[in-house]
């Protein structure tokens, strides 16, 4: 039988048109030409003024803290359930990442967690939209405007998902996007900061740049900065997958809806919610299982590659993952964040790739119910 991938692409002719077309004609005085159309292109479709490509998505929170004038002795908080690179750029910077705990429902950062991380020390904070939900982002917005701290978006999963009938990525003082290959919309590799601020517009253009000011050409820098850019290729592909965005996002929306009808007899199992004022993207199909089940997310990703089933592990808590794990607010963390550590151990994403058909579908959830009901016939 063949196997069944995580994720994957919906790539069309459009794609590859846009993309022919950069290559054969986006250079010299062109050189810009689709890069400023995604641009524009996506800063309208998140709502905000300003855009910026990126090589990743790491960049965009990069250069967000130093805009923001992020640096050592600031503390930036980060939900502990989410991948390395939504705190690894607060290191880039010689902060400190404080890991808060997680919302039970939505699996992103819990706004009372947020608030008891908060110190004197606090300079930002970066919720995450984790596998395309959104958190509590009005009352994380309360709390931040209350403690004068800055909010970092990090919607890297979460292209078109909204909340209270605002996108994702257009809450903070900035928003950051991912569009590696697995994302739902896809460069390749790449990422994009967007803003309503132009002070982190102009700054974050200088700094991207190897500190070049906009418009430069004399090459006279002003100071050390970064090379930190999209190229025309990638940003052709992305716009025609931006203006197919709404596709992509119908085609995730099925393919949850698959897995939620052929899952909806199992108990002991929970999938990703999506709360009444909020339009969860499902980037990817998440399985909690019960921890009665006593099959923990190694165990069952074993058991379904076994079957010919690729899966990916629901994130380790940051805290716990041998680059943090012996910091002191790691520590700290072990200690407090109980949802985190409770939920992480029986998570798995199941295929949730954008060319997934329902006879896959069908084939992973057999798969699942068997492996589930062998263990409870053991036990």
């Amino acid at each position: 039988m063949k196997r069944i991938p995580v994720a994957g692409p919906w790539i069309t002719e459009k794609e590859i048109g846009y993309v022919t077309d950069a290559v054969t004609n986006a250079w010299y005085g062109n050189a810009n030409i689709y890069n400023e159309r995604f641009e524009k292109a996506f800063a309208d479709y998140i709502g905000v003024r300003f855009a910026i490509t990126l090589p990743s998505c790491t960049s965009a929170i990069h250069l967000s803290l130093l805009a923001m004038g992020t640096g050592p002795g600031d503390e930036v908080i980060v939900p502990d359930i989410t991948w390395i690179a939504s705190a690894a750029p607060v290191t880039y910077v010689e902060a400190t990442p404080v890991f808060a705990d997680i919302d039970p429902l939505t699996w992103c950062l819990s706004a009372s967690s947020f608030e008891e991380c908060i110190s004197p020390r606090t300079k930002a904070v970066i919720p995450v939209d984790l596998y395309g939900n959104m958190p509590e982002m009005e009352a994380i917005r309360d709390i931040a405007k209350r403690h004068g701290i800055s909010i970092i978006e990090d919607a890297a999963e979460a292209i078109g998902s909204h909340y209270n009938g605002m996108m994702a990525g257009s809450f903070g003082d900035t928003g950051v996007f991912s569009f590696h290959g697995s994302k739902t919309l896809t460069t390749g590799e790449g990422g994009m900061l967007v803003t309503d601020r132009e002070d982190i517009y102009q700054r974050s253009l200088t700094l991207r740049d190897h500190g070049r000011k906009p418009g430069d050409k004399m090459f006279f820098n002003t100071e050390v900065a970064y090379k930190y850019k999209m190229s025309s290729m990638q940003a052709a592909l992305g716009l025609a997958q931006l203006e197919r965005v709404e596709e992509l996002i119908s085609q995730k929306r099925r393919i949850f809806d698959m897995y939620k009808s052929r899952l909806a007899d199992l108990s002991e199992i929970t999938l990703n919610y999506e709360a009444p004022n909020t339009r969860n993207t499902y980037w990817m199909v998440t399985a909690i299982l019960d921890e009665k089940s006593g099959i923990k997310k190694e165990m069952l990703m074993e058991l379904m590659s076994d079957m010919n089933i690729d899966c990916r592990p629901f994130f380790h808590p940051l805290s716990s993952i041998p680059a943090y794990k012996n910091s002191e607010q790691s520590r700290i963390a072990q200690k407090c964040n109980r949802i985190s550590y409770r939920i992480s151990p029986y998570g798995i994403n199941l295929p949730s790739g954008l060319r997934l058909q329902e006879e896959d579908v069908e084939y992973v959830c057999k798969s699942l119910k068997s492996i589930l009901y062998k263990n409870m016939t053991k036990g």
